[in-house]
C-alpha cells in the first residue's frame, strides 16, 4: 500500500490587514463572477479603517482562503426595511457606529476551492464570538437565496423560504444560515437590486446574543475556559476494507462535531480490525502488516479534523519504522497540523507477542483549547508522566486504552482516577468494547468510557463528570470548565500541586532505552511455544 500524502494544511484565524487585498479581490471576483466583482481597494481600506477588529479572515499557509466582512450599527437607526447599499454607507461604511448595539455582516466568503471545508461555519463562529465579546445585543445580515432562481414560476420567495426552513429545499445560502443558528426576521425586496439570482429578494437574518449585558475582556481568538470533549467507546468490527473503515470513522467525527465539541477522542488500537485484513497467522506478523495502514488513516483523520473543525486525537496505532514496531496516538488538530506521543511504557503482553518497543519523549500539547496531555494506556499507571505534563501546565489528560478483561480495565480506571486527583486536571479515557474473531491477542474487549475530575467541592461528589455504559458502543459528551481547576489551585480544600515538599523530592527526566531491551528478553524467554496458547491478561 502507498501511503496518502499528508495534507498540507495549517489554518490560522485572524484579523484582515490592507496587504491581504490582492487575496481577498481574487476570492471576491471568483465568487461574485455574475455580480459586479470584488470591491474597489478603497472600499476595502475604509472598512479596515472604520472597524479593523470586525474583519476577519482563515489563512492556509499563509494565503488567505477565506473572509468575513463586518460593521457595528445602530440598528434602530436602519429599521427592517433597510438595503444594502444603505446600511453600508454606499460602500463607504460611515454608517459603522462604535456605540451601536448590532454587528451587521457585511459579506463573507470562501474560495470555492476550500468549500469542503466547512470555513464559513468558523467564520460564523468567530463572529458570534466578537458579537458576544463585544457585548453585541445581535448579529444581523441580509442573506442571498440565490436558489430561488429555479423556483420563481412555481412560487413566491416567501413561500419558498418556508419550503427551505422547513427542509423541503435546500438553498446554498439560506440553508447554510439556517444552520448557524439564524433565523428570519423578514423578506426584503430590492436588498441587492443587482442579484438576479435571488430576484433581488434577501432574507433579513439576525442571531440573538444570550450573553448581552455581560461583560468580556477579549475579542475573537480567546483562550477557553469551557471546553466540550467527545469521546467514543468504539465498537470492535469486522471490515470490508479500508473504504468501509473510514465510513466508520467519519460517523463519529460527525457525531461528536455536530456537537459543537472541541476534540474527539477514540481508543488505543481502533484500527484493529485492519489485521483482520492481513490474512497473518502469526500476531507479530499481523501488527507489521496492520501498521501499513496507519498512514493512510492517519491521513484521513487529519482531513475530518480540518474539514469537521474538531480536534482528533486518534486512539492509538501501531507504527513500524527503521525495524522497530511503536505504539504512536496522533493529534489531529483542525487547523490542519499533526503530532504525536508514542506509547513509553510496553506491557510483558506487547513485548512477548508483538516486539514493540517504547518510545522515549513525553510531550505537552497546545491546542485551541489549552494545553493537554496523551498516555496510551499502560503509560497512565506511572504517576511520574502526568506529573511532568502537569508541571508543563496540562489541564486534560486524553487516555487511549485497550484493555480485555475488567480487572485489567480497573487499573487503567483507577490510576486515572488518581491522576486527576494528584494532578488537579481532567483525565478522559475510552477503550473498545466487542470482540474479533481471527485476531489473536485482540479478540476480546471491555470497556467503560469514562471523564473524571479533582475531587472537591467544584466537582461531582463522586469526581466522575460522565461515564459511558460498560461494554456497549457509544459516545460521551462532556463540558469542562477549566476555570475550577484554578480555583481549586488556589483555594482548594487540599492543593496537591502547590504542597509538594520540593525541598525534599523532586522529578526529572533522563532518557534510557535500555528498558526496551530487557522487556524484549523478557517476553522472548516467556513467548508461547504455539500460536493458539491463550494469550496473558494484558494491562493496555
Amino acid at each position: 500500500m502507498t501511503p496518502t500524502a499528508v495534507p498540507a494544511h495549517k489554518l490560522v484565524l485572524r484579523a484582515l490587514k490592507r496587504t491581504d487585498f490582492k487575496a481577498v479581490k481574487e476570492i471576491m471576483d471568483k465568487v461574485y463572477s455574475n455580480m459586479e466583482g470584488a470591491w474597489a481597494q478603497d472600499e476595502y481600506n475604509a472598512l479596515l479603517k472604520k472597524f479593523p477588529e470586525g474583519q476577519i479572515c482563515i489563512e492556509d499557509n499563509g494565503q488567505v482562503v477565506a473572509a468575513a466582512l463586518a460593521i457595528i450599527v445602530q440598528y434602530s437607526d436602519f429599521g427592517d426595511r433597510h438595503t444594502y447599499s444603505k446600511i453600508t454607507g454606499q460602500g463607504k461604511f460611515d454608517t459603522h457606529n462604535a456605540d451601536g448595539d448590532t454587528l451587521y455582516g457585511v459579506d463573507v466568503f470562501v474560495d470555492p476551492e476550500y468549500r469542503s471545508l466547512r470555513l464559513g461555519r468558523r467564520l460564523y463562529d468567530a463572529r458570534k464570538e466578537l458579537c458576544e465579546n463585544l457585548n453585541l445585543r445581535a448579529m444581523v445580515a441580509g442573506g442571498r437565496i440565490p436558489g430561488y432562481a429555479a423556483y420563481a414560476n412555481e412560487m413566491t420567495p416567501a413561500k419558498y423560504v418556508e419550503m427551505v426552513r422547513n427542509k423541503e429545499l435546500t438553498d446554498p445560502i439560506l440553508t447554510f444560515q439556517l444552520s448557524n443558528d439564524f433565523y428570519v426576521r423578514k423578506l426584503i425586496r430590492g436588498y441587492l437590486p443587482y442579484d438576479s439570482e435571488s430576484k433581488a429578494y434577501a432574507t433579513l437574518l439576525e442571531w440573538i446574543n444570550v450573553y448581552y449585558d455581560e461583560e468580556f475582556d477579549k475579542l475573537i481568538g480567546n483562550q477557553k475556559s469551557n471546553v466540550r470533549i467527545g469521546i467514543v467507546q468504539w465498537q470492535m468490527r469486522a471490515t470490508k476494507n479500508l473504504e468501509d473503515f473510514f465510513q466508520q470513522i467519519e460517523f463519529f467525527v460527525d457525531t461528536v462535531s455536530g456537537y459543537k465539541a472541541d476534540c474527539v477522542l477514540f481508543p488505543e488500537f481502533f484500527n484493529a480490525p485492519m489485521m483482520a485484513l492481513t490474512n497473518e497467522e502469526s500476531p507479530s506478523v499481523a501488527i507489521r502488516s496492520m501498521a501499513a495502514f496507519t498512514e493512510p488513516i492517519k491521513t484521513k483523520m487529519m482531513e475530518l479534523a480540518v474539514s469537521y473543525n474538531i480536534n482528533v486525537i486518534a486512539g492509538s496505532m501501531p507504527l513500524y519504522e527503521d525495524g522497530k514496531l511503536y505504539n504512536v496516538s496522533y493529534l489531529c488538530r483542525r487547523d490542519g497540523t499533526v503530532d504525536e506521543q508514542y506509547k513509553l511504557h510496553i506491557t510483558p503482553d506487547e513485548a512477548s507477542y508483538w516486539g514493540m518497543r517504547g518510545g522515549d519523549k513525553l510531550r505537552c500539547f497546545d491546542t485551541d483549547f489549552g494545553k493537554i496531555g496523551i498516555l496510551i494506556c499502560y503509560d497512565v499507571e506511572f504517576p511520574e508522566l502526568s506529573r511532568m505534563l502537569s508541571d508543563e501546565g496540562m489541564k486534560i489528560l486524553f487516555v487511549p486504552f485497550w484493555t480485555d478483561t475488567k480487572n485489567a480495565y480497573q487499573r487503567v480506571r483507577l490510576c486515572a482516577q488518581a491522576r486527576a486527583i494528584e494532578n488537579e486536571c481532567y483525565v478522559a479515557i475510552t477503550g473498545s468494547v466487542g470482540n474479533l474473531p481471527r485476531v489473536e491477542n485482540m479478540d476480546i474487549q471491555y470497556s467503560q468510557s469514562a471523564v473524571f475530575s479533582p475531587s472537591d467541592f467544584a466537582f461531582p461528589h463522586d469526581a466522575i463528570v460522565a461515564e459511558a455504559t460498560p461494554n456497549t458502543e457509544m459516545t460521551l459528551i462532556a463540558d469542562l470548565d477549566l476555570d475550577l481547576l484554578k480555583d481549586l489551585n488556589t483555594s482548594g480544600a487540599v492543593r496537591n500541586l502547590r504542597d509538594r515538599r520540593k525541598d525534599l523530592y523532586s522529578l526529572s527526566w533522563s532518557k534510557k532505552t535500555e528498558r526496551d531491551d530487557e522487556l524484549l528478553a523478557q517476553g522472548e524467554e516467556r513467548a508461547p511455544k504455539t500460536a493458539s496458547r491463550r494469550k496473558a491478561v494484558s494491562a493496555g
